[in-house]
């Protein structure tokens, strides 16, 4: 029966499993204490309407990636569900849309229908204000830091296990794909403050936990791995109004990004080799944010440093998009959408280098090329 499932399961992806935080939430905050909910505007062009649970616009880069593969989930789910009819009750598929529109993409783990054939598709742990260490976001009250989503991601884990049997969960795990976008709320709230003689001494610790907890994602059945580095958080409005003197990008926070994204890389690699069977995709979000914002007027953008909705700020960049904020009529214009968020039209274009880029934005093979494998 395993050998059969891997036949069918091979060189597809069958289920997307999501960590991180703001950047790739859709939902959770909203079932915590915390100040860090996406309410309206966000999400003010996102289908069946808004809020959505995602700090944009519209959708997220994990919502638009996981539509390349949509089509031949299907048929795989429609072969999977035969072969574990003839081992075991047949399971019933109702992958049901809710109040805040998930239908067709990973679900908030927090939300109350997250449960059942639901989550088989995959499942969102991704919280807003979260990052590597515990103590990041501590600012914006609750939160799912990385730790706890793994914590969630076993309990998930072990759902699937009770709802098809270990052997067909096994093969959907292992052929599952993994993406971590996580680490900017590190670098920008908490290694940004630490004086310049320990910041190695920082960049030490996050990168011990979260080898910890790729590991644990590992040894949990996880083999796929898409993991974004930090982008070029010195540039986005929030910071450019923050430090008033800058007449470009922070350069502090830029190098200190970088220096963080070059260990990153190495851990990755270092991974691959040591945990047999995994792939850990670096995707170079940092070169991705470099390249729209360098060349955005070719992209049709005629605003890259300024956020689309925006209240206070000479680039928008003093208070998060909130009901009283201004939205900018057309957001194909803006690269940003809040101060720290990209517009759908900047993560489309990640999207594409993402998906089908070369060794300059994802290493060691590109997403489309992971999900093959």
């Amino acid at each position: 029966m395993l050998q059969i499932l891997a036949i069918c399961f091979g060189h597809n992806i069958t289920a997307v499993f999501v960590f991180g935080d703001s950047l790739v939430e859709v939902g959770n905050n909203f079932y915590i204490d915390t100040v860090a909910k996406p309410v309206l505007p966000n999400g003010i062009d996102f289908p069946k309407g808004a809020p959505s649970g995602r700090y944009t616009n519209s959708r997220t880069i994990v919502d638009i990636i996981g539509k390349f593969h949509d089509v031949m989930i299907v048929i795989l789910w429609s072969i999977f569900v035969v072969l574990v009819t003839l081992s075991r009750t047949r399971p019933q598929f109702s992958f049901r849309e809710d109040e805040l529109g998930f239908k067709d993409y990973s679900p908030p783990f927090l939300a109350p229908n997250t449960s059942g054939d639901l989550i088989l598709k995959g499942v969102n742990y991704a919280s807003s204000g979260a990052g590597i260490l515990q103590v990041t976001g501590s600012v914006f009250g609750e939160r799912i830091w990385m730790d706890k989503q793994v914590n969630c991601f076993a309990k998930t884990r072990q759902d699937i296990i009770s709802r098809i049997g270990a052997p067909a969960a096994q093969a959907l795990l292992r052929h599952s794909l993994y993406v971590l976008v996580i680490g900017s709320n590190d670098i920008l709230f908490e290694g940004n403050t630490q004086p310049f003689d320990v910041k190695s001494i920082f960049l030490d610790e996050v990168l011990s936990n979260l080898k910890s907890q790729l590991t644990r994602l590992y040894n949990l059945g996880a083999r796929k791995f898409a993991m974004s580095n930090v982008p070029k958080v010195g540039c986005i409005p929030f910071d450019l109004d923050l430090h008033l003197c800058a007449e470009d990008c922070v350069s502090s926070i830029n190098n200190l990004a970088k220096l963080y994204n070059s260990r990153l890389k190495s851990l990755l690699e270092d991974l691959t080799r040591s945990l047999s069977g995994s792939i850990f995709v670096y995707v170079d979000t940092y070169a991705i944010t470099e390249d729209i914002i360098d060349n955005h007027r070719s992209y049709g953008f005629e605003n890259a440093d300024r956020a689309c909705c925006e209240v206070i700020g000479k680039h928008g960049g003093l208070i998060p998009c909130i009901p009283v904020s201004r939205v900018c009529p057309d957001r194909t214009k803006y690269a940003f959408w809040d101060p720290f968020h990209p517009t759908e039209s900047a993560l489309l274009i990640g999207a594409k280098h993402i998906l089908d880029g070369g060794l300059k934005y994802v290493s060691p093979i590109n997403i489309r090329q992971l999900a093959n494998l």
